[in-house]
């Protein structure tokens, strides 16, 4: 019995000896393992006279492909910083020496068509050749680079310029004013403060009726802080003021509120009180009959009087 071998193709064992290699499973995973690849190899070596640079994403930056010669994974681009050139890291792993020995080992271990194994292999002017094309690409793409640059300073400048041209259009010294729109500007003022106008204007001198200079800012003259213009024992403590726990208590202290009611409205409330109590309790029969003889007494005496 043949000893055992391991197909890295078709993933099993098998104790046929060379047989193995002429099944028709081995022969259809050999076919899959080339045409997952060969799209790839001919995508690669059209980039040989046409190589460019461009920017990818991130996930085509880290993509891969797989070889069967040589049982590993390729990167399919070289990427450095930002920029990436497409189809050089496989190009150059077929260009490589060792792919080359894998690849005469690989085709004769599995039988695989000897027409289809130069498609598999880059040759050592090919990729110099692409070496040439990618120098040209990185040239064109730096000068595109460049040209960018420059618009984008220009149209920097241009913003820059146009912002400068409002400030001093803002800030330059205006002419004198017309002695006929001052005169317009002053009848046109409405209210009271027309005619105290008018005879201010007509009390002062020429020389102070001139514009105000608006030229401060443009001489190269320091400014001097002066300090907060508050109002001492004002504001808070961030403007300068005094806390009221710091506060000399030297006004006199407000007179005392009596607390509660006053006698009058207690007087008022008492009052009140007993109207809304109702009227008062029965008298007894000894307070009535001292009422009736007094009564009694009294009466004579009105009628004597009467006559």
């Amino acid at each position: 019995m043949a000893p055992g071998r391991r197909c890295a193709l078709c993933r099993q064992s098998f104790f046929t000896g060379r047989g193995h290699v002429y099944s028709r499973k081995h022969r259809r995973q050999l076919q899959l393992a080339l045409a997952r690849l060969l799209p790839q190899v001919e995508a690669a070596r059209k980039a040989i006279r046409a190589a460019r640079v461009e920017r990818p994403s991130g996930e085509e930056r880290e993509r891969r492909c797989w070889c069967p010669c040589c049982a590993c994974e390729v990167p399919r681009h070289v990427a450095h910083g930002a920029l990436a050139v497409p189809h050089a890291g496989l190009l150059q792993h077929l260009a490589s020496p060792e792919h080359k020995k894998a690849t005469n080992k690989f085709w004769w271990e599995n039988k695989a068509e000897a027409q289809l194994k130069e498609k598999f292999i880059v040759s050592p002017q090919d990729y110099a050749r692409f070496k040439k094309s990618m120098i040209k690409a990185l040239d064109s793409y730096e000068e595109k680079e460049d040209e960018v640059i420059k618009e984008m300073a220009a149209q920097i400048r241009q913003v820059e310029q146009s912002r400068q041209e409002v400030v001093r259009s803002v800030l330059e010294p205006q002419g004198a004013l017309d002695p006929g729109e001052g005169c317009s500007a002053l009848c046109d003022w409405p209210g009271p403060d027309r005619e105290g106008a008018q005879t201010s204007n007509a009390q002062q001198p020429p020389a102070l009726l001139s514009p105000p200079e608006l030229d401060w800012m443009e001489a190269a003259q320091p400014l001097t802080f002066i300090g907060h213009q508050d109002v001492p024992g004002r504001g808070n403590v961030h403007t300068g003021a005094t806390p009221p726990w710091l506060q000399a208590e030297d006004s006199a202290p407000a007179p005392s509120r009596e607390i509660g009611p006053s006698y009058e409205e207690f007087l008022r409330e008492t009052i009140s009180s007993e109207r809304k109590a109702g009227p008062e309790a029965p008298e007894p029969t000894e307070s009535r009959t001292e009422a009736r003889s007094q009564s009694a007494k009294i009466a004579p005496s009105l009628c004597y009087s009467c006559k």
